[in-house]
C-alpha cells in the first residue's frame, strides 16, 4: 500500500515508536515500520506524536480585544462582564471575524484543531453570531469549531436573551448555553437550567452551561443541571463549565453531589488560568484559588477536561492558544504531580476534551481523521514541562504548520555548543516512573 503521507519514527503517547500512514484525510496504518512509499514523508525523529489539542471552552467573540475600550482594573469576573457590555456596542462584523480568524491562525500554529466557543446572544443584532458562523465556514478545512448560544447577561435577566437564544439556534449555532448564577435570584437560575435543558432536548442538541462560576458555596446550579440531564435523557451531552463554587462548598454536600454528577454523565470543564485569576478576589488570607475539585471528580469517574476560556480579552490579559499552558497550570493548582496524573493532564487537553465535544473522529488510531501534532518532546510529561515547539501540525491529512527545532547556542568553555532543555531520565528514574 502506498500512502499520501507518512510520519516516520515518532513516539506515540504510550511510548511506542511507530510510523503513521495517511491516505486522504484518514489514518490508514500505524505500524512499527511501514515499508511503503508516500507522496510526502516526515521524519519525526522519535519526537512525540500527539492527537490534536482541543479546547472545549473559549470566547472567540471577545478574543484579542484587550484594551477596547479599557482594561479590567479590578481583575474580577463582574468587571469583565461590565467591560464586555461596554465593548459590545462597538463591535462590527468585520472586527469580530478578523480577530477570531487571527486567533484561529494562532491555534493552528499550536496544534489546536478543535475549539468550542461560547458566543454572546444578548446583543439583539446577533452580530457576533453571524461573524462566528462565517468564521466556522472559513476554518472548517482545518479546525472543528463548535458554537454555543450564550446569554451572557442572563437568560431571564436580559429582556431579549431568551428570544435571541432561540434565534441563534435557528441560525445554526450548535449548543445551548447559559449562566444560571448570573440571574437575579437563585430561583431564576434554577428555572433557567430547566428551560435551557428542555430546549436542548427538544432540538436534540448538547448543553454547556457556565455553572456556579462564583466563590459562593450556596451557588448549586450544577445539582439542577445533573437532575435535568437525567430527567430529559441528556446523559453524555451535557457539560458544566467552571464549577468554581465547589471549592467553597461543604464537604458533606459535595460527598452527595459528586455521585449525582457521575450518575448523570455530566462532564466538567474547569478553566485553570482564568479560574485562579478571577476567583478569590474578595479574600484576604487564606485565599481561595478558584479551581473546582478536579481530583475528586476524577476519582468518581466524572469526565473532566481543561479549558482555555480567554485570551487577551476583558477577563484575561495573557494567553497564546497553547493548551499545554492550560494543562500545566491545571496540574499545579489541582496538585496532580505524579507521573500518571501529569500524563492524564495531557490526555485531558487532547482525547478527553475531544470526547466532551463529541469528536469521535479525533485520536491516534486507524480509521480516525488524519489530524495530529509532532512536538519537540519525548513524552507527554516532558511536553507539559517544556510546552515545546510544534514541529509539524497536520490537519485532515495536510501539513498546515511547521517550525524548526529551537536550540540556544552556548559560548562556554567545556560545555555543549547548544541546549534545548530536553532531558533523558536515568534508568533508575524510569523504573520509579514505571512503578508509579
Amino acid at each position: 500500500m502506498d500512502f499520501d503521507l507518512i510520519v516516520r519514527g515518532g513516539t506515540l503517547p504510550d511510548g511506542r515508536i511507530a510510523d503513521i500512514g495517511i491516505i486522504g484525510e484518514t489514518i490508514a496504518a500505524i505500524e512499527p515500520e511501514l515499508n511503503a512509499g508516500a507522496g510526502t514523508a516526515i521524519d519525526a525523529h522519535r519526537n512525540l506524536i500527539s492527537p490534536p489539542f482541543v479546547d472545549p471552552h473559549f470566547h472567540m467573540d471577545a478574543t484579542l480585544s484587550l484594551g477596547i475600550p479599557r482594561i479590567n482594573v479590578s481583575g474580577t469576573l463582574l468587571e469583565g462582564i461590565s467591560l464586555w457590555g461596554e465593548l459590545k456596542p462597538l463591535l462590527t462584523h468585520e472586527a469580530v471575524r478578523d480577530r477570531a480568524l487571527a486567533y484561529c491562525d494562532w491555534a493552528v500554529s499550536m496544534g489546536l484543531l478543535a475549539i468550542r466557543s461560547h458566543v454572546d446572544v444578548c446583543d439583539t443584532r446577533l452580530l457576533a453570531v453571524e461573524a462566528l458562523l462565517d468564521v466556522k465556514k472559513t476554518v472548517a478545512p482545518y479546525i472543528d469549531l463548535q458554537l454555543v448560544a450564550f446569554p451572557q447577561d442572563g437568560f431571564y435577566r436580559s429582556p431579549t436573551a431568551r428570544d435571541n437564544t432561540i434565534r441563534a439556534l435557528d441560525m445554526g449555532v450548535d449548543i445551548v448555553g447559559g449562566i444560571p448564577h448570573f440571574e437575579r435570584t437563585m430561583a431564576d437560575g434554577t428555572r433557567s437550567v430547566t428551560e435551557l435543558c428542555e430546549i436542548a432536548a427538544e432540538r436534540g442538541l448538547m448543553v454547556d452551561l457556565h455553572c456556579d462560576e462564583t466563590d459562593d458555596p450556596l451557588s448549586r446550579h450544577i445539582e439542577q443541571l445533573a437532575y435535568e440531564t437525567q430527567r430529559l435523557g441528556l446523559q453524555g451531552r451535557v457539560a458544566g463549565s467552571h464549577l468554581t463554587s465547589m471549592h467553597s462548598m461543604d464537604n458533606y454536600y459535595v460527598s452527595k453531589l459528586l455521585p449525582l454528577i457521575a450518575e448523570a454523565g455530566v462532564s466538567a470543564i474547569p478553566n485553570p488560568l482564568i479560574n485562579i485569576m478571577l476567583q478569590g478576589r474578595h479574600d484576604t488570607f487564606p485565599k481561595r484559588r478558584g479551581l473546582t475539585r478536579v481530583k475528586e471528580m476524577l476519582a468518581h469517574g466524572i469526565r473532566v477536561g481543561w479549558g482555555q476560556d480567554c485570551v487577551l480579552d476583558p477577563w484575561y490579559s495573557l494567553g497564546t492558544a497553547d493548551m499545554l499552558d492550560v494543562a500545566f497550570m491545571g496540574l499545579h493548582v489541582a496538585q496532580m504531580s505524579s507521573p500518571a496524573d501529569m500524563a492524564r493532564c495531557f490526555d485531558m487537553v487532547t482525547n478527553v476534551n475531544a470526547a466532551i465535544m463529541g469528536l469521535d473522529h479525533f485520536g491516534l488510531s486507524v480509521g480516525k481523521r488524519a489530524s495530529l501534532v509532532v512536538l519537540d518532546a519525548g513524552d507527554p510529561v516532558e511536553a507539559l514541562r517544556l510546552r515545546p515547539e510544534r514541529l509539524c501540525v497536520i490537519a485532515r491529512g495536510k501539513v498546515v504548520a511547521e517550525r524548526g527545532r529551537q536550540e540556544t547556542r552556548l559560548s562556554i568553555a567545556g560545555r555543549p555548543a547548544a541546549v534545548n532543555r530536553r532531558h533523558r531520565p536515568s534508568q533508575n528514574s524510569i523504573a520509579q516512573i514505571d512503578r508509579s
